[in-house]
């Protein structure tokens, strides 16, 4: 596939993260539709000499695992967090399927490894790594690896709202909000199985000090092309 090379070798490579929110992937069932066009999207930015790191959320299938073990046993953290880091790697497997003639040819499970890239490799695809550390945790772990400057958190949701949008009427999405206005709003300070939140607080803290740029936005793919085009797009810029 030599085409998907030819232009990074004029320049340095742009690598973006993207954190796909597992209830993006599969709502209900698996959205082929949307893999369909997002596979179509990140082969169209790779072809123009963009790298694109991609972790997987759980999602659905993640929480019902651990509802399942829930109603059975007292069931203890690790166990519930091993259930969805389980279920990430799953949902990964498929992305790296779908990225197959772009992608590196194996699934990250920890995010600090030396990743030793060719410059065919422009889809890295990461699961779950270990019990006490989400999807998001880990996307600003690959940031740092990969020296990305940017995380795009692609959820169900187009924005970070003032207050929760499924039980207030009245909530308002933000455009924009600091570090430390974000984990004033979300009001949790640790992470736990199943939490649902558009980022992780434990995440935030760490992407607060590299100073990263997350985007929140929803699954809408001609949004996220105005993203990477550089033109207006819905969602919250967290800085």
């Amino acid at each position: 596939m030599m085409f998907l090379i030819n232009m990074a070798a004029a320049r340095k490579v742009e690598t973006i993260i993207i954190s796909l929110g597992g209830s993006v992937l599969a709502p209900a069932q698996i959205d082929v539709d949307f893999l369909h066009g997002f596979r179509q999207l990140i082969l169209k930015f790779v072809h123009d000499g963009y790298r694109f790191a991609i972790i997987c959320g759980g999602g659905k299938t993640a929480r019902e695992y651990q509802n399942a073990a829930r109603k059975v046993v007292n069931a203890v953290h690790e166990d519930l967090d091993w259930l969805g880091i389980h279920a990430t790697r799953l949902n990964a497997h498929l992305l790296r399927t779908i990225f197959r003639e772009a992608a590196y040819p194996r699934v990250i499970k920890n995010p600090n490894e030396k990743i030793k890239l060719k410059a065919s490799d422009r889809v890295v695809v990461a699961a779950g790594w270990k019990p006490g550390r989400s999807t998001d945790y880990i996307a600003t772990l690959l940031a740092k690896n990969l020296g990305a400057r940017t995380v795009i958190n692609i959820t169900n949701t187009d924005h970070v709202y003032d207050k929760d949008p499924t039980k207030f009427s009245d909530a308002r999405p933000l455009r924009q909000i600091s570090w430390k206005g974000f984990r004033k709003l979300i009001g949790v300070t640790k992470w736990s199985p199943g939490l649902n939140t558009p980022f992780d607080p434990v995440a935030a803290r760490v992407a607060e000090k590299m100073r990263l740029k997350v985007v929140v936005m929803g699954k809408d793919l001609r949004n996220l092309e105005g993203f990477l085009v550089g033109k207006g797009f819905r969602g919250t810029t967290i800085t």
